[in-house]
Formats: structure tokens, C-alpha cells, sequence
């Protein structure tokens, strides 16, 4: 009883048959240190081979196939292939420098191949894992592509000649060359091999697009940098459906700066359809005539002066300095925007604030600050003015263009005139402006000659001294501290005669008003030093 239980043969389920197109085998099991005894194996039987192959570990398996790749550490265990690989599942993408190529590309060396044929004579012929195999319904795999990659990696693939034909010119012309001269109907095995391949998964991946029903599904699964690679493998291998697919993908996603330029190279490098291309283009380059980036910056910067919301208008004037600044990233070999056209600007917003201030001058006192039925309150409009007008300054000095600004806020006799009978609450905004002049005087980043400083600090020095406790109370992001060093730096830059009635003016004030006045106590010891006590040494060492 026990010896019929075990003679009983085993019954085994056979798997329903699919339709296959490819896959892959290894002809020669590289070396291992791990497996000393496994250094020379023979290869197994094609049979052997296809039957294992769903039984590969850890390798990408899709419903076309099993896909593996060759390495130094693979071995190759009784009864299977088990891949051992040191690289991470998904490898980096790196750019692919490959030409395009055309359908005799073999012939230069691009790609090269050999011609396997079953009857070859008495002298010798080639053995069964050679042939093109068939197994039941599966399908027949007459096609052996061995993709050799840069850093040394193999991969082998057994594909279906009709399928890659049908998708690739390359191939086409590789296969009808491979089978040329030969008999009968299924007489080639072709190999081909593509040497120097940047990346086999991406080529591999590539291959597989051409077994796919719906390749924009595969395409979305893949994601924008990883499609752009396999556009720039389908335009190789001329692979026109793929291409088409993912040009459609491409044109319809959004792209990151990265993606943008990685896509901006390959145009350069392949030629597509136009039609085909046209809205990718698009959004690469104008294709129509549009406003230069000057015309464009005028533009930007007028409507920012007339901007009604103060939070939108806050956040376009950082937007804009962050394009139009010398450090910005967007920065062109060509002007971006005149001189002139900032200046433009400028007298437009001190015109307005002449008006304001006339305004505020001639209307009721008891009206004079009150919101009309149709303008926002007079000290808003004001600050607004000079918001843009300090905005405005800051653009020009970052381009090193304020020299002239000077000589126009000197100028300024008319707001002089009214700064002395304008309330402290409005005339205060006027010394915002000469407080950033004054900063960038004393901070090395604005230079001019001593005349243009000298007529600055005599118009709005005493306004400043007048105004500096409003200054301290309503800030509006201005660094008293700062300004306060930056004044006794800028009236030391003049000669020490100007320095003595300037500096005397400031005494008398500080002496009356205290914190209300800005302390430029040291600035004065230098100014003292100068004049008396240095002054005096050189003196007498000039009369010996």
C-alpha cells in the first residue's frame, strides 16, 4: 500500500497559456566569490531558461515578460537565476547623449548585430539555445537584444521580431538586414546589440511601451523626467508611437524648472514634427512677437505707482525688485530697464506728491484729513507716494543709477515750502525719504560729488531734525539706529567748514528737543578732532 502512495505520480496543474512577446534570458552566469563551484556553469537549455524565468527574485516583472540585469554579483543558484545587485531598484535618470539615428545606423556602428542560422552545413552549426524558440502559445521570441550599459551592466532581452518591426524603423532595418539570404520561415535568431546605453532601465522601460495597450496610463505611473527620458529613447530607435505618446503626455502636464530645462536640451538636440510639437514649443519659447523684457519691466513698474490695494501692491513690489535686482537669477545680458524710464516714474510719483501736499495746504483744516466720497484719506495717498517713491530709490540703487536722484530730492523747493506749513502728522512722510538717502549716503552705497551732498543736507537736514520724533513713532520699517549713525557719516564727508554750521545746527537742537532729535554725538567728537585738535598739530608742525 505504502509503494503504491508513493509510485503514485503526481499530477501538476499546468498554467493556462497567455500570449507573450518577450523576455529576457542570461546566456553566461557571471563569476561570484560567493559561489567558487558555479565559476564556469554551463548554460541551461532555452527551455530551462524560459520556464524559470517567472521565478527570478526581487526583479521587475511586468505582464510582457521578466526583465533582469546582468551584474558582477549575480550568481546563480541550483534550479534558478538569483539576481544580487548592489544598486537601489530605481536608478537615477542621467541625461542620454545619443544622436539620432538612422535606419543604417548599424552600419556606422550604432548598433551592431549577428545572423544565427539553423541549417549552416556540415562544418559546423549552432546550437539549440540559439534558435528561435517557440513554446506552445506563448509566442515566438526570434529576436535576442543585448543592451550593454556604460557603467558595465548587461541586460539580454528575447523579443518578438513582428512587434519590434512593427514599432521600430530601427529594428525593421536591423532584422530585414539580419535575414537576409536566409531559408525557411522562421530561420533567424537575430542578435543585436546597443553598446554604450546611459541607462538600460530606460531603455528597457521603452521597450516595453511597445507591448502596451494604453502607454499614456504607463506614461502617468512614470511621471514627467522619467517620460522625457523615454522620449529621447523613442526618437533613437525612431520608435514613432511612443514618441507621439509621449509628446501628448508631456504637453499636458506641468513641468518643474528642472523638467523644463532637461526637455529645453532635448529640443535642441532632436528635430520633431511641428505640428506634433507645436504646443510643447509653445510653452518653451515665444513663437510670436511679444513686448520686449524692458517695455515688459515699464510696464510692471507704473502699475505697481497706481496700485490701489496696499497688501497687493506690498507683495507685487517684492515680486517685481526680485526680478529686476542685479542678484536675481532672471538676469539678462541686456538691459532689463533704462535709466530713464525709472526717472519717468519718479517724477510722476514727486508730481503727485506736490499735489497732495497742495491739497493739504489749501483745504479746510477741519476736512483737511477726512476720507471724500471717492479718494481714500489724504495721509494714506501720501504715504502711498512716498512707498513708491522709496521703492523706486531702492531699484535704482541696486543698479547704481540714484546719483541723479539726489540732485532731483535737492531740488525740491516747492515740498520745502509746504514741509514748514504742513501738520507734523504729513510733512514727517517727506523725511522718510531723505532718511534713505541719508542711509545710503553713510553706508558707502550711494556716491556723489560733495556739491550734490552739500545742497541735500542743506535742504532737508533741519526738515529731518524737525520730524525725527515722528520718525521714531510711526517707523514704517525704517532703522532709526541706522539713521542715525548714517547722518554723522554722511556730514563727515563734507569739508569741515560746511561740517561747523551744520553740525552747530544739530547741537542747538539736540539741546532743546533730546530724544526728539537724533544723537549724532559721535559723529560731532570726530567733526571736533578734526578741526581743533589735529587740525591744530598739522598747523603747527606747517608754521616750523
Amino acid at each position: 500500500m505504502q509503494n503504491s502512495i508513493h509510485n503514485k505520480p503526481r499530477r501538476r496543474r499546468d498554467p493556462p497559456p497567455r500570449r507573450r512577446s518577450w523576455c529576457c534570458s542570461f546566456a553566461v552566469p557571471p563569476r561570484s566569490p560567493d559561489n567558487p563551484f558555479f565559476s564556469h556553469p554551463k548554460p541551461p537549455p532555452p527551455q530551462t531558461l524560459l520556464k524559470s524565468a517567472p521565478s527570478f527574485p526581487n526583479s521587475p516583472q511586468t505582464r510582457l515578460g521578466l526583465v533582469g540585469r546582468i551584474d558582477r554579483r549575480r550568481i546563480l543558484s541550483p534550479g534558478r537565476v538569483s539576481p544580487i545587485d548592489s544598486d537601489p531598484t530605481s536608478d537615477p535618470v542621467p541625461e542620454i547623449p545619443v544622436s539620432e539615428p538612422s535606419p543604417a545606423a548599424n552600419a556606422n556602428g550604432f548598433w551592431t548585430l549577428e545572423r544565427s542560422e539553423k541549417s549552416r552545413g556540415p562544418e559546423g552549426s549552432e546550437s539549440s539555445s540559439d534558435d528561435a524558440r517557440e513554446d506552445g502559445g506563448l509566442g515566438i521570441f526570434d529576436v535576442r537584444l543585448s543592451l550593454k550599459g556604460k557603467n558595465g551592466g548587461c541586460l539580454v532581452l528575447e523579443l518578438n521580431s513582428e512587434v519590434l518591426s512593427a514599432n521600430s524603423m530601427i529594428f525593421a532595418k536591423l532584422i530585414a538586414d539580419c535575414r537576409k539570404g536566409s531559408s525557411g520561415s522562421a530561420a533567424n535568431l537575430c542578435r543585436i546589440e546597443v553598446p554604450e546605453v546611459e541607462n538600460l532601465n530606460v531603455f528597457r522601460e521603452t521597450i516595453e511601451l511597445m507591448f502596451e495597450e494604453d502607454i499614456t496610463k504607463r506614461l502617468l505611473k512614470m511621471g514627467v523626467y522619467r517620460s522625457i527620458d523615454m522620449l529621447e529613447v523613442s526618437a533613437g530607435i525612431m520608435f514613432t508611437k511612443g514618441v507621439m505618446s509621449c509628446l501628448k503626455y508631456l504637453e499636458a502636464v506641468p513641468w518643474s524648472e528642472e523638467e523644463e530645462e532637461k526637455l529645453r536640451n532635448l529640443f535642441n538636440r532632436f528635430k520633431f514634427d511641428e505640428e506634433t510639437t507645436q504646443d510643447i514649443l509653445a510653452r518653451l519659447y515665444p513663437l510670436d512677437s511679444v513686448d520686449s523684457q524692458q517695455i515688459l519691466a515699464k510696464r510692471l513698474v507704473w502699475s505697481i505707482t497706481s496700485c490701489t490695494d496696499t497688501n497687493a501692491r506690498n507683495e507685487l513690489k517684492s515680486l517685481v525688485k526680485g526680478l529686476l535686482c542685479k542678484s536675481s537669477i532672471y538676469e539678462k545680458n541686456y538691459p532689463d530697464i533704462n535709466k530713464g524710464d525709472l526717472y519717468a516714474v519718479c517724477q510722476s510719483c514727486l508730481g503727485s506728491l506736490v499735489r497732495l501736499f497742495e491739497e493739504a495746504s489749501t483745504s479746510n483744516s477741519s476736512r483737511k484729513f477726512v476720507k471724500q466720497e471717492t479718494d481714500k484719506p489724504l495721509v494714506e495717498r501720501i504715504s502711498k507716494q512716498v512707498d513708491n517713491i522709496n521703492w523706486l530709490m531702492e531699484l535704482l540703487l541696486d543698479k547704481q543709477m540714484a546719483e541723479d536722484f539726489v540732485d532731483l530730492w535737492a531740488d525740491q523747493g516747492e515740498l520745502l515750502k509746504m514741509h514748514e506749513k504742513a501738520s507734523p502728522m504729513v510733512r514727517y512722510e517727506l523725511s522718510r525719504v531723505s532718511a534713505m538717502l541719508f542711509i545710503a549716503l553713510g553706508t558707502r552705497k550711494l556716491q556723489c560729488k560733495s556739491e550734490t551732498r552739500l545742497a541735500l543736507l542743506q535742504a532737508w537736514f533741519n526738515p529731518m531734525l524737525l520730524d525725527f520724533g515722528w520718525l521714531q513713532r510711526c517707523r514704517k520699517g525704517l532703522d532709526v539706529r541706522a539713521l542715525e549713525e548714517a547722518m554723522g557719516q554722511a556730514l563727515l564727508t563734507l569739508p569741515l567748514k560746511q561740517q561747523y554750521g551744520l553740525f552747530m545746527e544739530w547741537f542747538r537742537c539736540f539741546s532743546k528737543q533730546g530724544a526728539e532729535c537724533p544723537n549724532l554725538s559721535k559723529a560731532f567728537q570726530v567733526w571736533w578732532r578734526r578741526s581743533f585738535l589735529r587740525g591744530s598739530e598739522t598747523y603747527a608742525v606747517e608754521s616750523r
